[in-house]
């Protein structure tokens, strides 16, 4: 399990053309990267821009400055340490046809199960995207991977509802196996990481909730990215079956799940204790403290599914069928 996209994802893209300016010479050592900059020059939003920086930044190729965004690596000479760096505008493709799909039946089934279980025709969502039937099932395979969509007896690809019981069953996966894979990660795990992990989840707690927060951004830094220095693959492509967890939040904040951003903060805390005690050589205790995350997020779910409200307005695509 990985934190790394897809390495045609918008985002490695974003990667794979600033290196390409750092490998080049065209940014020389010293020049400042805002996360504003690269967005506007590559047409992107910010979090893929964000994406970008970092990873860059984890493989040393820009320095973080801290409150003043980034800057090249590297011997520099005078001129190039005081100004921002000049980023052509450099339009990136846009996505894959498969992509924009992903996003837009992920975001259509999100708004569903949460109240239902549904059926995917495939050749409806093939009429509807205006693609082939090769590429829905690509998407469906990629869905099935993360545990959004299964296959029944005939199958038939459905979206099973996401139930209290579910998610909990989920949670209890998580909370077993995770702290597990922390410990096994931990002594793998860059210093470097963890320090700029923690920085992003004591930005987002500064001024809380901060424009731009990214929900996926703090998850997959500790669950996912974190996590996937654990040589135990095993236990990884079981915990990649959970990763449905993450998903409907990225869309059902509201007007359906009504989440209080004090739960959110508060996570983002439990997120840090993490963080702390891992940066102190503590995995033991950091291994509890994330095993508490985990069951106190699974109350979490159970009071978003309390506060749950069906829109009067919600949409069933003709491509799905309510079961």
């Amino acid at each position: 399990m990985s934190g790394s996209p897809d390495r045609h994802s918008l985002q490695d893209r974003a990667f794979q053309l600033l290196k390409s300016m750092i490998d080049d010479g065209r940014l020389s050592p010293g020049e400042k990267l805002l996360e504003a900059r690269v967005s506007k020059a590559f047409g992107i939003s910010r979090s893929p821009a964000r994406y970008a920086l970092r990873k860059l930044c984890e493989q040393q190729l820009i320095l973080e400055v801290q409150g003043r965004g980034y800057e090249v690596a590297g011997k520099r000479d005078a001129h190039s340490a005081t100004q921002h760096a000049t980023l052509d505008a450099i339009k990136i493709p846009a996505v894959a046809r498969w992509e924009g799909m992903y996003n837009q039946l992920e975001q259509t089934l999100c708004s569903s199960i949460i109240f239902n279980s549904v059926r995917i025709i495939e050749e409806r969502v093939a009429e509807h995207f205006h693609v082939s039937r090769t590429v829905v099932r690509d998407v469906l395979a990629r869905m099935h991977s993360v545990g959004l969509v299964n296959k029944d007896t005939p199958g038939r690809w459905i979206a099973p509802q996401v139930t209290p019981e579910k998610t909990h069953h989920l949670y209890e996966i998580r909370w077993l196996l995770e702290p597990q894979a922390l410990i096994q990660a931990a002594p793998k795990v860059p210093q470097s990481y963890l320090l700029r992990a923690r920085q992003t989840v004591e930005q987002s707690l500064d001024g809380f909730p901060r424009d731009g927060f990214d929900t996926d951004i703090v998850e997959n830094d500790l669950h996912v990215t974190l996590l996937s220095y654990c040589p135990n693959v095993e236990i990884l492509q079981v915990l990649a079956r959970t990763r449905i967890l993450f998903v409907p939040t990225r869309y059902l904040f509201d007007p359906v799940l009504h989440i209080p951003i004090s739960m959110i903060e508060d996570a983002l805390k439990e997120h840090l204790r993490i963080y702390d005690l891992l940066l102190s050589n503590q995995p033991q205790k950091a291994a509890g403290a994330l095993r508490l995350h985990l069951q106190q997020a699974d109350e979490r779910w159970l009071k978003r599914f309390n506060r749950a409200v069906r829109p009067a307005d919600l949409h069933i695509p003709d491509y799905l069928l309510t079961l």
